[in-house]
């Protein structure tokens, strides 16, 4: 007597393996079409200018560019990153862009799955991207990205719970043990709004206080406002954390891109000229000029923000296995 084969069961595993290949496949596709529009707000932003109209177009010859050149990713490399038309280079600013978004929308899927926390993250991962090329780019952190995000953060508190138990600390250090409003909505909204005040406030306090030390401005308000987009999406604790992991790698990182300075000879000319007047020696005044060389502190706090979503969580599961 014949035996059929199982097939349903190797069907059924052969689906489950199309499906987990599939899905991050369509997340990473949305990813890079979503960066594409980044680049967009990215580009026209701090210029003052529509993102919608007019399309895309070479800034040079202001020729509309092909759909078939825009495609994400493709595009930039099919035109080996020139204009079709006039040949003015494209900034790989473009595609970098595009792939990481490409890429963090597939983490998010991996971390979250498929939920409105998910989306919740993406729209977060979107904002933070906008805001960190910009402000390594041009040094500016647009209020049209940090106001409509700091509401977007408060609105989905209201569906989306923050995993802080400060709001709830709050209330009972303050005698409530049953406040009339103390739902699970409330406490997430009130922590989305703590988030905001701790975030903006801290770094508001240490910008003041730098200022009173170093006689100098060391950080712009749309850094403060920034605070406040990214403690509405994460709570207290994670803004402080933001706060904390953006100020070290900023440190680190500024401390070795002085060193390179000085290792390279930036601005030695200048230093040279200085030393002949009389203002020091050569080596210290390249040493000054280097040191006052300001890197982009929304740029580190947005990497510390995206470490916090995606990171953290991964690294505690770690700990805690």
């Amino acid at each position: 007597m014949r035996h059929a084969r199982p097939r349903p069961a190797l069907s059924l595993f052969s689906a489950c393996g199309t499906v987990e290949t599939v899905i991050p496949f369509f997340f990473f596709l949305f990813g890079i079409v979503i960066g594409s529009f980044l680049n967009v707000c990215i580009s026209r932003i701090p210029e003052g200018l529509s993102i919608v109209s007019p399309g895309s177009r070479c800034p040079r010859c202001l020729k509309p560019i092909k759909p078939y050149d825009n495609v994400p990713v493709f595009g930039w490399l099919i035109l080996r990153g020139k204009c079709r038309n006039c040949g003015l280079p494209i900034s790989p600013m473009y595609p970098l862009v595009e792939c990481a978004t490409g890429l963090i929308f597939v983490l998010a899927y991996y971390e979250y799955g498929i939920s409105l926390l998910t989306l919740k993250w993406l729209i977060f991962s979107c904002l933070i991207i906008v805001l960190v090329v910009t402000d390594f780019r041009v040094r500016l952190l647009p209020d049209l990205v940090n106001f409509p995000g700091l509401a977007m953060g408060i609105v989905f508190a209201f569906r989306v719970p923050i995993p802080d138990s400060i709001a709830g600390m709050l209330f009972f250090l303050m005698g409530f043990r049953k406040f009339p409003f103390q739902t699970e909505t409330f406490i997430n909204v009130l922590n989305a709004v703590l988030g905001a005040l701790v975030g903006s406030m801290l770094l508001w306090g240490a910008a003041a206080l730098y200022k009173l030390v170093r006689k100098r401005e060391g950080m712009g308000m749309g850094d403060v406002k920034m605070m406040a987009m990214v403690g509405a999406f994460l709570g207290p604790r994670g803004a402080f954390l933001t706060i904390l992991l953006g100020t070290l790698l900023g440190s680190v990182i500024g401390l070795l891109w002085i060193g390179l300075l000085y290792l390279f000879g930036w601005k030695r000319a200048v230093a040279e000229r200085a030393a002949k007047h009389g203002l020091g020696s050569v080596s210290t005044l390249r040493w000054t000029i280097a040191a006052q060389y300001q890197l982009p502190l929304g740029t580190f706090l947005g990497i510390g923000a995206l470490a916090v979503v995606y990171a953290l969580p991964w690294l505690l599961s770690l700990v805690n296995q």
